[in-house]
């Protein structure tokens, strides 16, 4: 409740403020006079009732629109209230009606909290929709890649700088713990489309529990005169509008502690019967001074449920439990199922997504290593920065490790963060429910949630293989130093390597016309328990005492034998090293190096095809005296026990070596040839 005291009539302006609002916004507030609380500073609490919704429109199957029983309807089987007997449902749109939706987005834990929203929007859905996304450079980075990846069909995606709309209402003090953002939503007439008429405002923190097109539905409320005022509002001036009754308000307002609904609160709480105020059920505050449960007595009520509280789903109220596990289905919830086609809706589907239907429909089925080539084309999922991070500042010489892991390697990152100081750049193959569990393993993690320089991106998984390269692509892609140390999750680098390594980087002026690639030797140890070497020295004297050896010196010691393990134990300086068939040394290179080849999927010859076409790039290849790095022991990986089981595995893997080889010699012609002969020696891979 605003203080008493205002001015008597706000006049034409307010007036066509309000109706403005009710157009492009999803109003979200339900005000009703007899479900007002008091907060403890006086203002009035919305209690998230109100006295008389519209009665839900219930099919003759007896259940509401859009809670569909065929897509595993989370609130399945709790039945179907008719909240009150006050105004029907209007109709729905038409199924191919293109509905359009605005969200305010911005930093690493918003664009988390989007998605969850979008795929309770996406799980109900039967229209086509188009999100307006208001972002900050972070959030746009993450969403146009999630949603580029996502490929969702007939879903729309438009993004709008949050930056260039601070100016314009960053003069409005604020409390709202959504600071600047939470009064985004005022700017968003002058941001959209000015042939856009209608759209539903969302905040980040809401999840649908019914399909988005019966409140697209409640449109119909308001007459096509007040549609035609919109046009007429953007052009007698908008911003000038809102800024006088905002300024007007500041007089007796010191800040507003709502953000952007204390403004429209002006106008309301003055001319109550300009408001069409929206069933409580559309918005079911879930904030401490709310009375939610005066908004519904049974769950198919439900519409839509908003955390509006800075302790989001860790709130205390009657049903709390309930709405929790609710929310917890949809953050869970496999996007890929998402990716359904709107049946009687044809819908262009983006370039990258015909070009993909084009190569899985030429895949032969009957080929025996069809697996390969289907997960080879496979689009991921891809959310870049899943959790908060700070971007190390630019320095010359500095490095990011990068590696790739699943969720049965999640407990080396404790022990990498220990050894590596530096900038990482992860990439983790996860399910949605996974990602939540490795959400929660990092932020009970003093080591790794005091660590702000370790960028994770999750990739979703999809398919039976696991996308080795396509993961380290991932990583690679968004390593933000100019080298990078390519490594894998179970290697433990020395303590002093990240500080060798600049320092190496630096003396033997890598960059300009010089490529080099920086081998840092491998070991292994087969104990659990280990006692780590602190310097070369000790290291040496675990390898004579038979506690270390070169790795995987005992499976396949092509792999690693050029590196000269002998030569290395005296060396005092870089030396440089020879390609050979099958060498997978780790290394350091810049970070515009080849990518790798996503045609290797699951176990063998990943890191190998790598190498090669760094020595077909004419990467010199220098060993570095003090540097090592050291493997520990697990359990096999599901596919490297299929690669030694099955027969028909090493087949396609080495169909997939003679075609990688091709390629090779169309790239490089005859400086390719090497590969080829050394092709003809069949072993088996790594």
């Amino acid at each position: 409740m605003l203080p008493r005291g205002r001015p008597r009539a706000l006049g034409a302006a307010a007036l066509l403020l309000l109706l403005l609002l009710l157009l492009i916004g999803f109003f979200l507030l339900g005000w009703d006079p007899e479900c007002e609380r008091l907060e403890p500073d006086g203002r009035a609490g919305d209690l998230g009732c109100s006295r008389c919704p519209l009665t839900p429109r219930v099919p003759s199957d007896g259940r509401l629109r859009g809670a569909s029983a065929l897509h595993g309807d989370p609130l399945a089987g709790h039945g179907v209230h008719n909240h009150s007997a006050c105004n029907p449902q209007p109709p729905l749109p038409p199924k191919c009606e293109l509905l359009h939706v605005a969200i305010v987005c911005a930093g690493y834990n918003s664009s988390r909290e989007v998605i969850t929203l979008v795929k309770s929007m996406l799980f109900y859905r039967r229209n086509p929709l188009h999100l307006h996304l208001v972002t900050d450079t972070v959030a746009r980075n993450i969403l146009e890649t999630l949603f580029r990846t996502w490929m969702v069909p007939a879903l729309g995606v438009s993004f709008y700088d949050a930056e260039q709309l601070k100016p314009q209402i960053s003069w409005i003090p604020n409390k709202h713990y959504s600071g600047l953002y939470g009064l985004m939503k005022l700017v968003l007439p002058g941001v959209l489309p000015p042939g856009l008429t209608r759209v539903i405002v969302l905040d980040t923190d809401v999840t649908f529990a019914s399909d988005i097109a019966e409140l697209w539905a409640l449109f119909a409320h308001f007459s096509g005169v007040i549609l035609l005022l919109l046009d007429q509002l953007r052009q007698v001036g908008w911003e000038q509008m809102w800024k006088l009754t905002a300024r007007r308000e500041l007089l007796t307002l010191t800040a507003t502690s709502l953000a952007d609904q204390d403004i429209f609160n002006a106008v309301i709480k003055e001319r109550p019967e300009l408001l069409q105020p929206l069933p409580c059920v559309w918005n079911l505050q879930l904030s401490d001074h709310t009375l939610a449960e005066r908004c519904y007595s049974e769950a198919a009520d439900l519409k839509v449920i908003h955390w509006n509280s800075p302790k989001k789903v860790r709130v205390k109220n009657k049903h709390a439990e309930f709405f929790r596990n609710f929310y917890l289905t949809f953050l869970g919830y496999d996007g890929n199922l998402l990716r359904r086609e709107l049946f009687g809706c044809p819908s262009q589907p983006p370039p990258e997504a015909e070009q993909l239907q084009r190569a899985l429909a030429q895949l032969d089925e009957e080929d025996a290593c069809f697996e390969f080539r289907q997960q080879r084309l496979t689009v991921h999922r891809v959310h870049i920065t899943f959790l908060p991070h700070k971007p190390p500042p630019p320095r010359p010489h500095d490095v990011t490790l990068v590696a790739q892991l699943s969720m049965d390697r999640l407990q080396m990152l404790e022990a990498l963060c220990r050894h590596w100081p530096g900038p990482m750049s992860l990439a983790l193959y996860l399910t949605d429910a996974e990602a939540q569990q490795f959400l929660h393993f990092v932020e009970a993690s003093p080591v790794l949630s005091a660590r702000q320089d370790v960028a994770y991106h999750v990739v979703y998984r999809e398919g039976p293989l696991y996308p080795v390269n396509q993961l380290r692509n991932v990583a690679l892609a968004q390593a933000l130093t100019p080298y990078v140390f390519l490594s894998d999750i179970d290697f433990l680098p020395a303590y002093s390597l990240y500080d060798y390594l600049r320092a190496s980087i630096e003396q033997l002026e890598l960059g300009g016309r010089r490529k080099a690639a920086l081998v840092v030797p491998a070991f292994e140890t087969l104990r659990y328990r280990f006692s780590f070497p602190s310097s070369k020295a000790e290291l040496l004297a675990l390898l004579d005492a038979g506690s270390l050896y070169t790795f995987r010196y005992h499976e396949w010691p092509q792999g690693h034998a050029p590196t000269d393990y002998a030569r290395w134990r005296e060396a005092q300086a870089p030396y440089r090293v020879q390609w050979a068939a099958d060498y997978e040394p780790y290394v350091v290179v810049p970070r515009d190096c080849p990518r790798y080849d996503p045609r290797f999927v699951g176990f063998g010859w990943n890191k190998v095809a790598h190498i090669v076409e760094l020595d077909a790039q004419e990467f010199e290849l220098l060993v570095l005296p003090e540097a090592f790095t050291i493997h520990l022991p697990h359990a096999p990986s599901l596919d490297i026990s299929r690669f030694r089981s099955s027969s028909a595995y090493r087949d396609c893997l080495q169909a997939l070596k003679e075609e990688f080889h091709q390629d090779l010699s169309r790239r490089y012609g005859a400086a390719a040839l090497k590969y080829l002969t050394a092709l003809q020696q069949p072993r088996s891979p790594a």
